[in-house]
């Protein structure tokens, strides 16, 4: 392997680490922000929210971007942000608090819709491969943050503020590695305007985004909530954390084996139904025992979601034919989604406030479940080309 092909590889994975530390690690320090901040669980939710309202909103600047600076530079200057987002996140007060959440998440945003055009631009003839390798550095980046964020807070003294920081250091790293990407000759793939008018056309499109949209949603529920969950149910808040990034660490079994054999397949409905049913066995399992074998509900729920993820972004690659149109679909399906998927955290906050425990959100994150089946089997059904 050539040390050019050597600094693309380490830089794409690198880049894909940084997707999910912004957003995962902020739930195992929640308790700690809300008490500090004197934040309602409402409130509490709304830090995870406001990350995935920019995930939604914010998305559609990549193609726009991509067409004028070119992919690998938009790639960059997402790193870029979220190392300023994730710093003034640590400010003092409220506002600085979110937002410096929006400004991570508006980066977070970009190289989420960036990465699929990156991959159909880079490894056109291994999307499934390397669809596998983002997605498995996304969720091994958000098991780090999981897990380390208490141990990190504990070894440096410094509080939620001065761990969070640390999110900043692994993006300033990707943006140097990923530089000599960013300084060639751009290969401009952005959105032309047949792309998008071709691309809201079809059904699939609005398939696409809505099992975009509810799977997100079912695992950002979990993603903010379960250490709260499982610290009210009587486990230590460094145990909560650890069986967070455990369900992390068992998406990445999934990430690494799914997009791989579902990539060469026409149709992704097994590996739909197979991702759903693991997700409601999980959700299952923390709503009826969640003290009791609280590992064997994070490696089922982990399976379903990291297969459900992966199939997402795969379904998002395999259902337009070059950079430009991925670009403009991602775009849509990611916008879109998370819009729709910035309502489940502060729902099940909401949710949690007026009920006072948690089997009314976590019923009403079984009933996502379902809409996420039906969405994801029409999803991925095998289409034309276009």
């Amino acid at each position: 392997m050539s040390p050019r092909s050597v600094l693309l590889l380490g830089g794409f994975v690198l880049a894909s680490l940084n997707l999910r530390p912004a957003l995962a690690g902020v739930s195992p320090l929640l308790d700690e922000i809300m008490t500090d901040l004197g934040l309602t669980p409402a409130g509490g939710g709304a830090i995870t929210t406001v990350m995935v309202v920019c995930l939604g909103v914010f998305g559609g600047l990549t193609p726009v971007l991509a067409r004028h600076t070119g992919l690998d530079r938009t790639l960059m200057a997402g790193l870029l942000l979220l190392a300023v987002g994730v710093l003034v996140r640590t400010v003092d007060g409220v506002p600085a608090l979110y937002l410096g959440s929006a400004l991570a998440g508006t980066a977070i945003a970009i190289m989420n819709v960036a990465m699929p055009g990156v991959v159909k631009q880079h490894f056109p003839h291994q999307v499934g491969a390397y669809t596998s390798v983002y997605v498995t550095g996304l969720v091994a980046g958000a098991a780090a943050a999981s897990a380390l964020m208490i141990p990190l807070e504990r070894l440096t003294g410094h509080g939620w503020r001065g761990v969070s920081a640390l999110v900043a250091v692994p993006a300033v790293a990707a943006a140097l590695l990923w530089l000599p990407q960013a300084l060639r000759r751009p290969a401009r793939t952005g959105d032309r305007p047949r792309h998008f008018a071709a691309i809201l056309r079809s059904p699939v499109t609005w398939w696409v985004t809505v099992f975009m949209g509810v799977q997100s949603l079912t695992f950002y529920i979990m993603l903010a909530w379960l250490p709260t969950i499982f610290q009210e149910a009587g486990l230590p808040a460094d145990q909560a954390g650890y069986l967070l990034s455990l369900t992390n660490l068992a998406q990445i079994a999934a990430t690494l084996a799914v997009p791989v054999h579902a990539g060469r397949r026409a149709s992704q409905v097994p590996h739909v139904t197979v991702a759903t049913v693991l997700t409601i066995a999980g959700y299952l399992g923390v709503l009826l025992a969640p003290a009791t074998l609280p590992w064997l509900w994070m490696i089922v729920l982990g399976l379903g979601q990291g297969a459900a993820i992966a199939l997402a972004l795969l379904i998002i690659t395999l259902r337009a034919p070059d950079p430009s149109s991925v670009t403009a679909l991602s775009a849509v399906a990611q916008s879109c989604g998370y819009v729709l998927a910035a309502a489940g955290p502060l729902l099940i906050g909401l949710l949690r406030q007026t009920s006072g425990g948690w089997t009314t959100p976590l019923l009403a994150g079984l009933a996502f479940c379902l809409v996420q089946a039906v969405a994801g089997i029409f999803a991925a059904r095998p289409h034309p080309a276009r």
